[in-house]
């Protein structure tokens, strides 16, 4: 990279940093490697009484013993983050997660906030907090309750990271559902255009289950009933949930390429809104306003959809909405050139982490631009009936690929929609040659358990 940076990339913005745990894997190069070889991470069948799954749910026709397991859920370096133990156990593990990827991010950036001057914003989402109501409410009188809100909330997760990690810009949260993370990683980006910030961290984590063992599910519903996601299959039958976290750092490319940051793609634009009320209920996806917000961040950045090489597609493997978001995409490429974009979804091999489901997908799509590899989409085998690939620009590869021929500069799209119709749209860019300021040391996180057991007496609660 030179020490300049091209014209049409004056409003870029770098990606500096990442990290993940989620299912399978508890970095970013296990996650990519895992995405390559095709792994399905997702945790089936066994141990049920160990999470503590009654007999009675175990014995029901309808629970499905799948679930996208994160190793060392309950576990957290309390000394770390200046936490007792006590406190460390009455926090949300998804605040957990986050500090530990955010502080790991950042370390990747190279970026030290008590050695900077510039300001660091943290926009994040989080899901609902299953621990709060299902573990800490149990642990604690009523009437301290109200205490421990600010240690389970979505609302004080960034704000959290801001005060551990000495952060002193915005940090805002967003909640819109599975897309709160992408939105999240779009609120941060535009921030840094406004100079509201001179370094952003953005992403966001999910918890789903506490016991991570599986699910009940109800026919009609979103959930898969035999625990596979098959996004843009024939045979795709609904989701399946799972755990983890995920944080990107974003500075101004202008500002990376002068300080000489490691960068690993650039966001050339983004975008988010909502689909409004044309679809057929609030939890229903809605096809103009995906395709909409595909068409903003295309025009956003200037570029044909042609220059696209892989979209990592919402995808959660419903049916219907699989059906939508291709048909959605069709119509926001409007080109007669065929065959030169893959479809992608992280979902098919670690489940939809949520609130976390878009940053992981960004995550894998900076990998892919900087590498030049596609990975396979997990379990595909004949698109759903609904879907036409044929003549059209889509296609969906099962084995590991180069890029696609013909591509001057590699660019990739990545989708993330939530349940009430919010969707965000990035298109994300590879910039030949890198930065050559080096990254600190990871940090050694020495991990203990801090869990609230409702089932153990109080004297035995942490």
């Amino acid at each position: 990279m030179t020490a300049t940076v091209d014209d049409e990339l004056e409003d870029a913005i770098a990606v500096v940093g990442m990290a993940c745990r989620v299912p399978g894997a508890a970095d970013v190069a296990t996650f990519w490697r895992n995405q390559l070889d095709g792994v399905d991470s997702v945790h089936r069948g066994t141990g049920l009484r160990e999470s503590g799954v009654d007999d009675a749910a175990a014995a029901d026709s309808y629970y499905v013993p799948v679930y996208g397991r994160l190793d060392g859920l309950a576990d957290f370096d309390a000394e770390y983050f200046h936490y007792t133990d006590e406190e460390a156990a009455r926090v949300d593990p998804q605040h957990r997660l986050f500090l530990e990827v955010a502080a790991t991010a950042l370390a990747d950036a190279g970026h030290d906030p008590a050695a900077s001057d510039g300001t660091v914003g943290v926009f994040a989402g989080a899901a609902a907090s299953r621990y709060f109501l299902f573990h800490v409410l149990d642990h604690l009188p009523r009437a301290q309750w109200e205490d421990a809100i600010p240690g389970s909330t979505p609302d004080f997760m960034p704000a959290r990271v801001a005060y551990k990690l000495g952060l002193t810009g915005p940090a805002v949260a967003v909640q819109t559902a599975c897309s709160s993370s992408l939105v999240a990683v779009c609120e941060a980006a535009q921030n840094l255009l406004d100079f509201r910030c001179d370094v952003a961290l953005a992403g966001g984590a999910a918890v789903i289950a506490t016991d991570q063992a599986g699910y009940r599910y109800r026919p009609g519903g979103s959930l898969s009933p035999d625990g596979v996601c098959r996004a843009f299959d024939a045979a795709a039958n609904g989701m399946v949930f799972g755990n983890g976290a995920g944080a990107v750092v974003l500075k101004r490319l202008a500002d990376a390429v002068e300080d000489g940051d490691h960068v690993d793609a650039v966001l050339r634009s983004w975008a988010v809104n909502n689909d409004g009320a044309r679809r057929a209920g609030f939890t229903a996806p809605g096809r103009d306003g995906q395709a909409a917000v595909v068409v903003e961040a295309l025009a956003g950045a200037g570029i044909e959809p042609e220059s696209i090489g892989l979209v990592e597609a919402h995808g959660s493997g419903t049916a219907v909405g699989d059906a939508l978001e291709a048909a959605a995409l069709a119509r926001a490429f409007r080109t007669r050139a065929t065959g030169f974009c893959a479809l992608g979804s992280a979902k098919t091999n670690i489940g939809n982490l949520d609130a976390a489901a878009g940053v992981v997908g960004l995550v894998k799509a900076v990998c892919a631009v900087r590498e030049g590899l596609i990975p396979p989409l997990l379990h595909f085998t004949e698109p759903n009936p609904e879907i036409d690939l044929t003549g059209g620009p889509f296609y969906v590869n099962t084995e590991l690929a180069k890029w696609p021929a013909g591509h001057a500069v590699r660019r990739a799209g990545v989708s993330s929609f939530g349940l009430g119709g919010t969707n965000a749209h990035v298109i994300v860019e590879h910039v030949p040659g890198q930065g050559e300021r080096p990254r600190r040391p990871l940090p050694r996180f020495r991990r203990r358990r801090h869990w609230i057991d409702p089932a153990r007496r109080p004297e035995e609660r942490p």
